[in-house]
């Protein structure tokens, strides 16, 4: 496949117009490399650990969900020399669909709801609300670790949803005036958590976030590369 036809397949996937105005000039082709596409590696982030096994595998495009290019560059050094250094040696296009794919159908939100089998879905304006099937060890079991909860949780029956980092006081008003009980999301602040109007239940932005990626790999038969952050707790 031409490189310019896998951009329209993955335009139609995740139209451009969808993205958040923040993320102009950062989706799409990051980096050009070779024209023709037949072996794609597909990832959260482009870390180095992740482009050297992409190159390792031979792939002629990278799929990801975050730009390792959010601020604009005005000298290549450092870890941002190394991975261009790694991309531009193996000829490898790395594409990115950040926001658009938040919001896209069949998305990063709706993957998230699917894992967590939400049923009764209805859209927010940031996420998803459901009706919860599960409990909150099970919750834990598929997003791959330990959950923080905020305020009182004794129950979920409607379970708001927000991949990434969604604890926005806004949001939750929204999500409570639809009927949740509970909101679940990453990188909750202590000032918002305080004045929250319902539980919320805190995950890491990695375990809400890679389900879509590892979804869309399996779905279009990528290879999908795993690379969790290190995260060790001590108590």
């Amino acid at each position: 496949m031409h490189v310019r036809a896998f951009i329209d397949e993955m335009e139609r996937l995740a139209p451009p117009d969808l993205a958040e105005e923040f993320d102009c000039g950062r989706i799409g082709l990051i980096v050009e490399g070779r024209q023709d596409i037949s072996n794609v590696c597909c990832a959260l982030d482009a870390t180095a650990s992740v482009v050297k096994r992409a190159a390792l595998a031979g792939a002629d495009m990278l799929v990801v969900h975050h730009t390792p290019l959010w601020t604009p560059v005005t000298a290549l050094t450092g870890p941002t020399a190394s991975l261009m250094r790694q991309l531009l040696k193996a000829d490898m296009n790395l594409y990115v669909m950040h926001t658009n794919f938040d919001h896209s159908p069949e998305g990063v939100n709706d993957a998230l709801a699917e894992l967590l089998s939400l049923e009764n879905r209805i859209p927010l304006s940031p996420g998803i609300i459901g009706s919860c099937t599960i409990n909150i060890d099970e919750m834990a079991r598929r997003l791959g670790g330990n959950l923080r909860i905020w305020g009182a949780l004794l129950s979920i029956s409607r379970l708001a949803i927000v991949a990434g980092s969604g604890f926005d006081p806004a949001f939750l008003a929204e999500a409570k005036a639809a009927g949740a009980d509970a909101f679940l999301s990453a990188e909750l602040k202590h000032s918002v958590a305080r004045s929250a109007p319902l539980p919320c239940i805190e995950a890491t932005h990695y375990a809400l976030e890679a389900p879509a990626m590892r979804r869309l790999a399996l779905r279009k038969g990528w290879q999908y590369l795993d690379d969790p952050p290190r995260i060790r707790s001590i108590v």
